[in-house]
């Protein structure tokens, strides 16, 4: 009776083995089909990206050079700007004195005034102190 005990015993094992290994066979077939469809779909999407990346790179390329051509456009202007200010800028400076300078002249003879610089009321100083005329003439109404 021993024997036939622990024969059921080892058909209900090898059984319950054969289950399991018949799901664990399962499992890695499902699995072996997850990671076939992931290789498929990664392969086009990392063929996408690679491309993705040299059209950047080509982009960045072209932003680079446009970059340089304007520093050295920046650095022409500059240079443009500074030789005109200095070919250009003591000339007119002075013509604009000479011209203010004639101008203060015939302004002066329309008026009747004589050419020459304009007087300022006098002013007494005292200690250090200069006092204006209508505060000195205030003063002496007093």
């Amino acid at each position: 009776m021993a024997g036939i005990l622990v024969a059921v015993f080892w058909a209900i094992l090898v059984s319950f083995l054969a289950v399991a290994l018949a799901r664990l066979a399962q499992t890695l077939r499902a699995t072996t089909k997850l990671v076939a469809d992931v290789t498929d779909q990664a392969v086009p999407l990392l063929a996408d990206a690679s491309s993705a990346v040299r059209s950047a790179q080509t982009q960045i390329d072209r932003v680079d050079a446009i970059a340089s051509d304007v520093q050295e456009v920046t650095s022409n202007a500059s240079a443009l700007s500074t030789t005109v200010a200095s070919t250009f800028g003591g000339p007119l400076v002075k013509v604009a004195a000479f011209g203010y300078g004639v101008r203060r002249a015939l302004g002066g003879r329309k008026e009747g005034v004589p050419a020459g610089p304009a007087k300022e009321p006098r002013r007494t100083v005292i200690v250090g102190r200069t006092i204006p005329a209508a505060r000195r003439t205030k003063r002496k109404k007093d």
